[in-house]
Protein backbone atom coordinates (compact mmCIF):
# COMPACT_ATOMS: atom_id res chain seq x y z
CA UNK A 1 0.00 0.00 0.00
CA UNK A 2 1.17 3.20 -1.24
CA UNK A 3 0.71 6.07 1.63
CA UNK A 4 2.02 10.10 1.70
CA UNK A 5 1.82 10.25 -2.09
CA UNK A 6 0.85 14.02 -3.46
CA UNK A 7 0.28 14.31 -7.20
CA UNK A 8 0.69 17.87 -7.81
CA UNK A 9 0.28 19.83 -11.05
CA UNK A 10 4.10 21.10 -11.97
CA UNK A 11 4.13 24.39 -11.61
CA UNK A 12 5.46 27.33 -13.54
CA UNK A 13 9.10 28.00 -13.28
CA UNK A 14 9.93 30.58 -10.97
CA UNK A 15 10.99 33.43 -13.34
CA UNK A 16 7.84 33.21 -15.31
CA UNK A 17 5.61 33.46 -12.32
CA UNK A 18 7.29 36.68 -11.39
CA UNK A 19 7.94 38.02 -14.82
CA UNK A 20 4.03 36.98 -14.93
CA UNK A 21 3.18 39.03 -11.31
CA UNK A 22 5.37 41.93 -12.83
CA UNK A 23 3.19 42.06 -15.99
CA UNK A 24 -0.24 42.10 -13.51
CA UNK A 25 1.07 45.04 -11.27
CA UNK A 26 2.01 46.74 -14.34
CA UNK A 27 -1.31 46.63 -15.82
CA UNK A 28 -3.19 47.58 -12.60
CA UNK A 29 -0.54 50.60 -12.46
CA UNK A 30 -1.81 51.86 -15.75
CA UNK A 31 1.84 51.09 -17.28
CA UNK A 32 1.43 50.94 -21.08
CA UNK A 33 4.82 49.62 -21.94
CA UNK A 34 3.39 46.30 -19.03
CA UNK A 35 0.08 46.00 -21.05
CA UNK A 36 1.62 46.31 -24.67
CA UNK A 37 4.24 42.80 -23.29
CA UNK A 38 0.81 41.36 -21.83
CA UNK A 39 -0.96 41.81 -25.08
CA UNK A 40 2.24 40.27 -27.18
CA UNK A 41 2.46 37.08 -24.36
CA UNK A 42 -1.86 36.34 -24.45
CA UNK A 43 -2.57 38.17 -27.80
CA UNK A 44 -2.52 35.28 -30.15
CA UNK A 45 -3.53 32.90 -27.08
CA UNK A 46 -6.87 35.07 -26.94
CA UNK A 47 -7.41 35.49 -30.79
CA UNK A 48 -6.64 31.86 -31.17
CA UNK A 49 -9.65 30.96 -28.72
CA UNK A 50 -12.11 33.19 -30.33
CA UNK A 51 -10.81 31.39 -33.63
CA UNK A 52 -11.56 28.25 -32.72
CA UNK A 53 -15.17 29.12 -31.20
CA UNK A 54 -16.16 32.07 -34.02
CA UNK A 55 -15.02 30.00 -37.04
CA UNK A 56 -14.47 33.76 -37.75
CA UNK A 57 -11.28 35.69 -38.24
CA UNK A 58 -12.87 38.92 -38.41
CA UNK A 59 -14.64 38.37 -35.73
CA UNK A 60 -12.07 36.74 -33.99
CA UNK A 61 -9.66 40.16 -34.43
CA UNK A 62 -12.83 42.24 -32.90
CA UNK A 63 -13.13 39.93 -29.83
CA UNK A 64 -9.69 40.32 -29.26
CA UNK A 65 -9.38 44.13 -29.17
CA UNK A 66 -12.43 43.96 -26.84
CA UNK A 67 -10.51 41.62 -24.98
CA UNK A 68 -7.47 43.71 -24.06
CA UNK A 69 -9.95 47.02 -24.01
CA UNK A 70 -11.81 45.08 -21.71
CA UNK A 71 -8.12 44.31 -19.33
CA UNK A 72 -7.04 47.69 -19.63
CA UNK A 73 -10.36 49.17 -18.26
CA UNK A 74 -11.01 47.19 -15.73
CA UNK A 75 -7.58 46.31 -14.47
CA UNK A 76 -8.57 47.83 -11.00
CA UNK A 77 -10.89 44.75 -11.03
CA UNK A 78 -7.72 42.22 -11.16
CA UNK A 79 -7.12 40.37 -7.95
CA UNK A 80 -3.91 38.43 -8.10
CA UNK A 81 -5.24 36.34 -5.27
CA UNK A 82 -7.87 34.71 -7.23
CA UNK A 83 -5.48 33.67 -9.76
CA UNK A 84 -3.15 34.63 -12.19
CA UNK A 85 -2.86 36.84 -15.12
CA UNK A 86 -3.29 34.40 -17.92
CA UNK A 87 -6.40 32.75 -16.60
CA UNK A 88 -7.77 36.78 -15.89
CA UNK A 89 -7.67 36.96 -19.92
CA UNK A 90 -8.61 33.47 -20.67
CA UNK A 91 -12.09 34.49 -18.35
CA UNK A 92 -12.24 37.73 -20.30
CA UNK A 93 -11.83 36.23 -23.48
CA UNK A 94 -14.85 33.25 -23.02
CA UNK A 95 -16.86 36.59 -21.53
CA UNK A 96 -16.80 38.20 -25.05
CA UNK A 97 -16.88 35.42 -27.06
CA UNK A 98 -20.28 34.34 -25.51
CA UNK A 99 -21.11 38.10 -26.64
CA UNK A 100 -19.95 37.71 -29.66
CA UNK A 101 -22.09 34.21 -30.65
CA UNK A 102 -25.24 36.00 -28.96
CA UNK A 103 -24.82 38.71 -30.96
CA UNK A 104 -24.86 36.72 -33.75
CA UNK A 105 -27.39 34.80 -32.60
CA UNK A 106 -29.55 38.12 -32.59
CA UNK A 107 -28.64 38.96 -35.75
CA UNK A 108 -30.30 35.65 -37.71
CA UNK A 109 -33.39 36.02 -35.10
CA UNK A 110 -33.81 39.66 -36.56
CA UNK A 111 -33.44 38.39 -40.19
CA UNK A 112 -35.75 35.26 -39.70
CA UNK A 113 -37.84 37.93 -37.62
CA UNK A 114 -37.61 40.48 -40.63
CA UNK A 115 -38.74 37.89 -43.21
CA UNK A 116 -41.54 36.68 -41.47
CA UNK A 117 -43.03 40.45 -40.14
CA UNK A 118 -42.33 41.52 -44.26
CA UNK A 119 -45.01 39.42 -45.45
CA UNK A 120 -48.40 41.70 -45.49
CA UNK A 121 -51.43 40.29 -45.26
CA UNK A 122 -53.72 39.62 -48.41
CA UNK A 123 -50.52 40.70 -50.52
CA UNK A 124 -49.39 37.36 -51.35
CA UNK A 125 -47.67 37.85 -54.90
CA UNK A 126 -45.95 40.88 -53.50
CA UNK A 127 -44.41 39.19 -50.31
CA UNK A 128 -41.48 37.35 -52.42
CA UNK A 129 -40.00 40.77 -53.11
CA UNK A 130 -41.05 42.39 -49.86
CA UNK A 131 -39.01 39.78 -48.02
CA UNK A 132 -36.10 39.75 -50.06
CA UNK A 133 -35.65 43.20 -50.49
CA UNK A 134 -35.88 42.99 -46.13
CA UNK A 135 -33.51 40.21 -46.07
CA UNK A 136 -30.60 42.00 -48.34
CA UNK A 137 -31.00 44.65 -46.07
CA UNK A 138 -30.41 43.18 -42.67
CA UNK A 139 -27.82 41.08 -44.27
CA UNK A 140 -26.08 44.20 -45.49
CA UNK A 141 -26.36 45.38 -41.70
CA UNK A 142 -25.13 42.31 -40.99
CA UNK A 143 -21.95 43.02 -42.46
CA UNK A 144 -21.21 45.88 -41.62
CA UNK A 145 -17.85 46.87 -39.23
CA UNK A 146 -19.47 46.46 -35.66
CA UNK A 147 -19.18 50.14 -34.65
CA UNK A 148 -21.00 51.28 -38.06
CA UNK A 149 -23.54 48.04 -37.44
CA UNK A 150 -23.96 49.10 -33.52
CA UNK A 151 -24.67 52.83 -34.65
CA UNK A 152 -27.07 52.17 -37.34
CA UNK A 153 -29.18 49.16 -35.52
CA UNK A 154 -29.67 52.23 -32.40
CA UNK A 155 -30.81 54.28 -34.96
CA UNK A 156 -32.59 52.13 -37.44
CA UNK A 157 -34.41 49.89 -34.54
CA UNK A 158 -34.81 51.88 -31.22
CA UNK A 159 -35.09 54.94 -33.01
CA UNK A 160 -32.58 56.75 -31.04
CA UNK A 161 -30.76 60.00 -31.98
CA UNK A 162 -27.40 60.63 -32.80
CA UNK A 163 -26.76 62.16 -29.48
CA UNK A 164 -28.75 59.31 -27.19
CA UNK A 165 -26.32 57.02 -29.26
CA UNK A 166 -23.25 58.63 -28.19
CA UNK A 167 -24.48 59.05 -24.57
CA UNK A 168 -25.29 55.34 -24.39
CA UNK A 169 -22.36 54.39 -26.21
CA UNK A 170 -20.08 56.37 -24.87
CA UNK A 171 -18.57 57.66 -27.84
CA UNK A 172 -17.95 61.32 -29.10
CA UNK A 173 -20.77 62.53 -31.01
CA UNK A 174 -18.40 63.28 -33.87
CA UNK A 175 -17.26 59.54 -33.73
CA UNK A 176 -21.24 58.41 -33.95
CA UNK A 177 -22.09 60.59 -36.76
CA UNK A 178 -18.75 59.35 -38.72
CA UNK A 179 -20.00 55.99 -38.09
CA UNK A 180 -23.70 56.84 -39.39
CA UNK A 181 -22.26 58.33 -42.14
CA UNK A 182 -19.95 55.45 -43.32
CA UNK A 183 -22.48 52.82 -42.11
CA UNK A 184 -24.76 54.40 -44.88
CA UNK A 185 -22.80 54.59 -47.35
CA UNK A 186 -21.37 51.12 -47.48
CA UNK A 187 -25.46 49.79 -47.25
CA UNK A 188 -26.15 51.96 -50.36
CA UNK A 189 -23.24 50.59 -52.19
CA UNK A 190 -24.28 47.21 -51.14
CA UNK A 191 -27.66 47.61 -51.39
CA UNK A 192 -26.87 48.77 -55.18
CA UNK A 193 -24.81 45.81 -55.95
CA UNK A 194 -27.32 43.75 -54.99
CA UNK A 195 -28.75 41.95 -58.30
CA UNK A 196 -32.43 42.69 -59.46
CA UNK A 197 -34.77 39.40 -59.75
CA UNK A 198 -37.11 38.63 -62.15
CA UNK A 199 -36.96 41.86 -64.30
CA UNK A 200 -38.13 41.14 -67.56
CA UNK A 201 -35.71 41.16 -70.26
Amino acid sequence: MITNTRLTAPSPPVEETRYEEELARGLVAADEEAFAAIYRRWGSLVHTMATRLLGDTHEAEDVTQQVFLGAWHGRAGFRPERGPLGAWLVGITRRKIVDALAARTRRLTLVDSAARDAVPPGHDEEAPDRVLDRVLLVDALARLPRHQREVLCMAFYEDLTQAQIAERTGMPLGTVKSHARRGLHRLRQAIDQTPVQGTAA
